[in-house]
């Protein structure tokens, strides 16, 4: 894959599955803008042009200075917050549906044009193993997730004639910061690893390379899917 002379905008780059697709398409030679809340050390040393956001606000004039054309875009931010259907407040269904969802709408609402000036441009979701595998304490994610494959499948119709791509990924639990708390012992870890058929638990580049292969050229007749990347766990036992 060669990224020469593509824009490719990263939405949550700072930590995670960001950083990785961040780091990944850097040594594959993009002209990477990312934007996060935080500019981490690891981001700092790549070569990329920084926008300090935070989608859950009004984007304001935050992307105004994004290049004309854009070839893809990546929105990496996520969240995961496990407790019983009943302890779980209003607010954070609403919060999640804010981060998750409508984060990205104003994201791709505010850089739509500059893609269908791409004559062939790409964006990339992230949906979760939990928003078509039924799982216990994951109905905020998973709700606000199963919306996130929604907008996949309806932007990807309505785009489709402007050769603007849409994909979603879906991983399951992946050692990211975010997921620390699920992952903080060994025993918790060997048992995720054991849950998956595949024995062992998501690394950030595992994803980061199914969302670069998704932008480029090589996915050129892929879009409106929701490619799981789970070890598995989705579909086997």
């Amino acid at each position: 894959m060669e990224f020469a002379d593509k824009n490719i905008l990263i939405i949550g780059a700072s930590s995670g599955i960001g950083l990785a697709t961040a780091q990944l398409l850097s040594r594959l030679n993009a002209n990477l803008y990312t934007a996060s809340r935080t500019h981490s050390p690891e981001l700092a040393e790549l070569q990329t042009t920084f926008i300090e956001l935070d989608v859950t606000q009004p984007l304001g004039t935050a992307l105004d200075g994004l290049p004309e054309v854009l070839h893809g875009v990546v929105y990496c931010p996520g969240s995961i917050k496990l407790r019983p259907f009943e302890r779980i407040p209003l607010a954070d269904f609403q919060a999640d549906f804010q981060l998750n969802v409508l984060g990205a709408v104003q994201v791709l609402q505010a850089c739509m044009k500059r893609l269908k000036k791409a004559d062939g441009a790409s964006i990339v979701l992230f949906s979760t193993v939990a928003a078509d595998t039924g799982m216990s304490f994951h109905a905020s994610i998973a709700t606000a997730k199963a919306a996130v494959e929604g907008l996949t499948r309806a932007l990807a119709a309505e785009y489709a004639a402007s050769n603007v791509r849409v994909n979603c990924v879906a991983p399951s639990l992946t050692d990211t910061p975010l997921a620390a708390a699920l992952l903080n012992t060994p025993e918790k870890q060997e048992a995720s690893a054991k849950r998956h058929p595949l024995q062992r638990i998501g690394q950030p580049q595992d994803l980061a390379y199914m969302a670069s292969f998704l932008l480029s050229d090589h996915s050129s007749f892929i879009t409106g899917q929701v490619l799981p990347v789970d070890g598995g766990m989705g579909k086997l036992k």
